[in-house]
């Protein structure tokens, strides 16, 4: 079973010191009553070996670190390790991974904003086990790093396999899988967050496809949800891999090539009223093209999301129909059910993002022929 050290918050574990897994040992009382010291196997592992398998956009830097900050970020391994620390901090408290042990029920950890990292525990007897660590909310809750992880008395192992089919997921906070795991009082925190439960991510399970998220709430193709024009919008934070806009990096396309970019971006464009029609078709047409010329073997999908209606939707899903007829790269358009969230909150609820992913899955599944 799976084991997390407790701290105050349920299902919730740190590594008070990366130093104590450093240090590890035990002792052992010897026949003349002498204490001896019998250290550990501890071995460090670089957060850029080949042999842990990131799933989603992030930055490497000189020092072997990687850094990400959209959602549904994975690191993927396997190991024969009783016990390991992640080393792994985030630029704020506000951020929150889920730790999954080879099926285990997923642990909520909230990641620390000091040099403290996260023990994981196995209770493995030397057997092979998978690990993934999922990244649950967004860009602005903070900026992720992680250093690499030690192993306590095991190896690791060859990264688990991944699905080939690749998919690319754009969009706002709803794409965020923003606050899915809502709770009865109502008061919105950064750990209402889980992208693992997204309906992009729960569509990869569906078709056994890799997702990569590239998503931003509040912001729209044109304008955010305040009609301001001056803050990184799709077409902006698509190519990037942290969309800081103090600090941006770039992402290298190179480094995924999804056979399927599905875009679900415009509830914000309409928060305060419908846009005008042309700049609208034309920045999406813009953005087609771009992300064509990028991406050439990809089969592109659009859609208006799940919480617009009546006649702000209406008007999308027209302007969509308008894009799809006078784009010269092929795209498929597909009409969104309205899922309206509940009294709590707006954004569509967990159940609602799973009604969501069995409502595209089949329609992608035929247009892709997976």
């Amino acid at each position: 079973m799976t084991r997390l050290t407790p701290i105050n918050i349920p299902f919730v574990a740190f590594f008070v010191s990366a130093l104590l897994a450093l240090a590890g040992c035990s002792s052992e009382k010897k026949a003349d009553g002498a204490t001896a010291i019998e250290e550990k196997s501890v071995i460090f592992i670089p957060a850029t070996d080949a042999r842990i398998a990131v799933v989603g956009r992030s930055a490497t830097h000189d020092d072997n670190s990687i850094h990400f900050a959209y959602p549904g970020v994975s690191l993927n391994l396997a190991t024969t390790a009783s016990e390991l620390t992640l080393h792994i901090q985030s630029s704020s408290e506000d951020s929150f991974i889920d730790v999954d042990v080879s099926g285990q029920p997923s642990q909520i950890v909230r990641v620390p904003a000091d040099q403290s990292g996260v023990v994981i525990r196995t209770g493995n007897t030397g057997e092979a086990q998978t690990i993934r660590v999922t990244h649950r909310g967004e860009t602005w809750h903070g900026l992720l790093s992680v250093s690499g992880l030690t192993l306590k008395d095991g190896e690791l192992l060859a990264a688990p396999s991944l699905p080939e089919r690749k998919m690319l997921v754009l969009g706002d906070s709803v794409t965020c899988g923003e606050a899915i795991e809502r709770q009865a009082s109502c008061k919105k925190d950064s750990s209402w967050w889980n992208a693992r439960l997204s309906y992009g991510m729960l569509i990869g399970e569906a078709l056994n496809a890799q997702v990569n998220l590239v998503c931003y709430g509040g912001r729209g193709l044109v304008r955010s949800w305040n009609g301001r024009t001056d803050e990184l919008n799709l077409p902006d934070y698509a190519e990037l891999a942290i969309a800081s806009a103090e600090n941006p990096i770039r992402w290298d396309h190179n480094r995924y090539t999804p056979d399927l970019i599905l875009s679900a971006i415009g509830t914000n464009d309409f928060s305060e009223g419908i846009p005008e029609a042309e700049h609208y078709i034309e920045t999406y047409l813009t953005l087609i093209e771009r992300l064509h010329s990028l991406h050439p073997n990809a089969t592109i999908a659009v859609t208006e999301g799940a919480i617009l209606n009546g006649e702000k939707k209406t008007a999308l899903q027209g302007y969509l129909q308008q894009i799809a007829q006078r784009s010269d790269v092929p795209v498929q358009v597909i009409p969104a059910t309205w899922y309206p969230g509940d009294d709590c909150d707006a954004h569509p609820t967990k159940a609602q993002h799973a009604a969501m992913a069995n409502d595209l899955a089949p329609v992608l599944r035929e247009l892709m022929s997976w």
